[in-house]
């Protein structure tokens, strides 16, 4: 390509996709000399032309869900920016967060609603109605995208449910961000968002992470970082890898890299402050203890003799040598029912022990 008259080398010229972008985004008034003729084909203004509205596609009331910056206000993507002064009204998380982001944005004259965790409910038929009626309804949180660990489920599901269009502009999300930044796998995740605090329900979830052989992705309070981190290594053992990210995209960002043990350590010396999200890595695969069938099907014989029903039995038994509970039930079911199949070698399988009668 040449360049021609004044302007930049050939070498800076601008991708011709990237101008195109610039021009949409730049509106009427930059694509030709003059703004009331564009330099635009006249059948495109045709009657047949399409006039879709680049964020609801034309459709006449829509929820139109939206991501906004983790962090760096530069993140706001024009078409986010453009939803925002087109819709009806806005419901956020925060009214004076939201504001200062319009602020930022150069939108005025868009009505605030607050839509938080605790008026969701009753915010629900409100934005239905409102959808309903024909607006355009922006919803946004303080950061990333509505509905994740952040309000907006129950809205979308009611305005769904309604047969109403729910549409989205994508954002930044603090989900992804700490993923590939880790050094983790990302082909297989999982997010399991904040941890319950405290109690039974805590070590529950703890323990289902440690078992997970996805990566596993947490949100969590600054000032429980070193409490999780020691429940993370105790429960998956410390020599399991995580990242630590903190203030995703903003100027003190930080990602953290190590065993769960130097977590804890790093965790204890210095102050973990900002936002923060833990990637876990997956549990690594265990292989299964080489076990014969016959034996695996004799303890099971010997437990149902003893009266042991076969459920438990073969709960038992799975748990006693590390096999899958599924292995060692079609092993007893075949060799009860020799219809099934049972090995050669395994041990004729009692029959469970009665139920005793009732005393009369």
């Amino acid at each position: 390509m040449t360049s021609t008259g004044a302007g930049p080398p050939p070498d800076d010229e601008l991708d011709p996709d990237i101008l195109e972008e610039l021009e949409f985004w730049g509106g009427p008034a930059e694509l030709g000399d003059n703004p009331a003729e564009p330099d635009a084909d006249p059948a495109e203004d045709g009657p047949d032309a399409d006039r879709s509205d680049p964020v609801t596609g034309g459709q006449e009331g829509a929820l139109v869900l939206i991501g906004t910056p983790i962090g760096n206000l530069g993140d706001l993507s024009p078409r986010a920016v453009l939803a925002l002064q087109d819709a009806d009204v806005i419901y956020c998380e925060d009214t004076r967060h939201s504001r200062k982001l319009l602020t930022h944005a150069g939108i005025t004259g868009v009505p605030l609603r607050s839509l938080h965790e605790h008026n969701e409910d009753d915010r629900v038929d409100e934005v239905v109605g409102k959808v309903a009626a024909g607006g355009t309804v922006a919803v946004v949180t303080d950061a990333g995208m509505p509905g994740v660990s952040d309000p907006g489920t129950k809205v979308v599901a009611a305005v769904a449910r309604a047969g109403l269009p729910v549409t989205v502009v994508p954002g930044p999300s603090a989900v992804l961000a700490a993923l590939v930044t880790s050094g983790l796998a990302t082909d297989r995740f999982v997010f399991e968002g904040f941890l319950p605090r405290s109690g039974k329900s805590r070590k529950e979830r703890v323990a289902v992470v440690a078992g997970e052989p996805r990566t596993t992705v947490v949100f969590e309070a600054p000032g429980r970082v070193a409490a999780t981190l020691a429940d993370l290594a105790e429960a998956c053992g410390g020599g399991r890898l995580v990242a630590v990210a903190r203030e995703l995209t903003k100027v003190h960002e930080e990602v953290w890299r190590g065993s769960l043990d130097d977590a804890v350590a790093w965790a204890g010396e210095v102050p973990v402050r900002g936002e923060v999200v833990v990637v876990v890595a997956g549990a690594p695969d265990v292989a299964e203890p080489e076990v014969a069938d016959a034996a695996l099907v004799a303890a099971v014989a010997e437990r149902l003799a003893a009266g042991e029903r076969t459920r438990g039995a073969v709960d038992g038994v799975a748990a006693a040598f590390g096999v899958p509970r599924r292995r060692v039930y079609a092993l007893a079911i075949a060799a009860r029912d020799p219809g099934q199949g049972p090995t050669p070698t395994s041990p004729p399988m009692p029959a469970p022990a009665p139920t005793p009668a009732p005393p009369e």
